[in-house]
């Protein structure tokens, strides 16, 4: 074939010509076939396939009971990068021969392989398809772990920030990777997109001899060697059963839930949470800490002095991207938040630990609510927040906000009176204590004018 000419596609059609077998293969185990691919086999007039493929196929042919079966050898067309040359030969023996083409591939031939190519020379009524378990399907089950809920992506023959973009808000994912786009790549590629996962798996050559399974963390993954031709597996927040998370069927009945069991809307009433002794973050308060902490899609977010969680497991809710750390002295307040995220199957490492000692393991954050713990919790957070982050913190006296607005730039009072009926059927307003906003710190790149001022009872001071 002449060097930049693509190939001229001929298609079978009709009754003539021969059949083209795409028969799985999981790992290099021809000896797992079903009964009608080695039929198949043994009839072919040629036999096509990937290097490894076709090694198999020899000493398939080589094995005593395989030629009592009636295998004998048969011309081979082996793959090349070019995939449409491979195509075009094997399409070329099927109809200009009108002889069968078994055509070996690995797992699953329909999930990202060979008959999505095929069907572009060959017609759908002369391919016999008989796959096997598709890689990804056998990764999972190396890890212990469904996949019906799983983002799957292919880097073989793609380009990387595609894959990258499929699988970054995905709680759970897998990605076929290729020597172009091999695993440490993908590693790489997922740190800089700030992506936060539970587990990393990288699954080599599955259903070999020397089949590999790595469980690894994402800095593993962007800094190790690995064969590029692997699935990796990546379980986010939440994706992970063995921590305790799942969804609940014990949701408040005040709760507004959608198909899933999720809840829809932010700034949940605090009856959906369980708490001690109304330590709970009122839910319009709720609402206005979610708004200010401008959510981001994927990163990490700290709860310090999370109570009942109810923040945490809010912003786990809204943004499933999101890494969620929980972090809580008191040992049965931290039980509570636990149990409230597995309530709702939000994603959320419950930390037990008096911060800021607690936060030395952590990853750092992209936003931080602080919840509780003064200026020495305020000044932790401040310090090892990423660029372009955020903290938001609430105060009841107005001393402390005042202390904390100077470091972080903006304040705002929420009052909140909420209506209850009167004996006689009429209604009254009755009012909260006030609760003072803080967030920050300032961006220099915003517009002059927008949220620069603090008001206090709208009154500047």
């Amino acid at each position: 074939m002449a060097e930049g000419i693509p190939p001229t596609l001929s298609v079978v059609t009709g009754d003539g010509g021969g059949i083209v077998w795409v028969l799985g293969v999981l790992g290099d185990n021809l000896g797992a076939l079903e009964p009608a691919a080695r039929k198949a086999l043994a009839q072919a007039r040629y036999v096509a396939g990937g290097r490894r493929q076709l090694a198999a196929w020899r000493t398939w042919l080589a094995d005593r009971a395989a030629l009592e079966a009636g295998a004998r050898a048969v011309p081979t067309i082996e793959m090349t990068d070019d995939a449409d040359d491979f195509v075009q030969q094997v399409a070329q023996r099927a109809v200009d021969g009108g002889v069968d083409v078994c055509v070996l591939a690995s797992g699953d031939p329909g999930f990202f392989g060979l008959t999505r190519a095929l069907l572009r020379v060959v017609d759908r009524h002369r391919l016999r398809v008989l796959p096997a378990p598709s890689s990804v399907a056998v990764a999972f089950s190396r890890l212990g772990l469904p996949w019906d809920d799983a983002v799957v992506a292919s880097a073989h023959g793609r380009p990387l920030a595609d894959a990258v973009r499929s699988v970054r808000l995905a709680r759970k994912a897998a990605v076929l990777t290729s020597p172009e786009n091999p695993p440490q790549a993908l590693g790489r590629a997922l740190l800089d997109a700030g992506v936060n996962l539970d587990l990393v798996a990288v699954c080599s050559r599955l259903g070999c001899a020397d089949e590999t399974v790595h469980e690894i963390d994402l800095l593993a993954l962007a800094a190790g060697r690995f064969d590029p031709l692997s699935v990796v597996v990546l379980v986010g927040p939440g994706g992970l059963q063995s921590l305790g998370w799942g969804v609940g069927s014990s949701v408040s009945s005040d709760v507004e839930t959608g198909p899933s069991g999720r809840a829809l809307a932010w700034g949940l009433p605090e009856s959906a949470f369980t708490h001690r002794g109304g330590m709970v973050t009122k839910s319009e308060i709720r609402s206005v800490i979610l708004g200010k902490l401008a959510l981001p899609a994927v990163g990490v977010l700290w709860d310090l002095g999370a109570g009942s969680g109810s923040v945490a497991v809010e912003c786990a809710l809204v943004c499933p991207g999101l890494t969620v750390f929980a972090v809580e002295q008191d040992e049965q307040a931290a039980a509570v938040v636990a149990a409230n995220a597995a309530r709702f199957g939000a994603g959320v490492h419950v930390v037990t630990g008096h911060a800021p000692e607690a936060l030395g393991a952590l990853p750092d954050p992209d936003r931080v609510f602080v919840g509780g713990g003064g200026s020495t919790v305020l000044d932790a957070a401040v310090r090892r927040l990423r660029p372009g982050g955020r903290v938001v913190a609430t105060f009841a006296a107005l001393g402390r906000a005042a202390e904390a607005v100077e470091q972080l730039g903006r304040l705002v009072q929420v009052s909140v009176a909420r209506a209850s009926q009167l004996p006689d059927g009429g209604w009254r307003l009755t009012g909260a204590n006030p609760v003072f906003v803080v967030w920050g710190p300032v961006d220099d790149e915003e517009p002059p004018g927008v949220g620069r001022d603090v008001e206090i009872d709208g009154r500047r001071p």
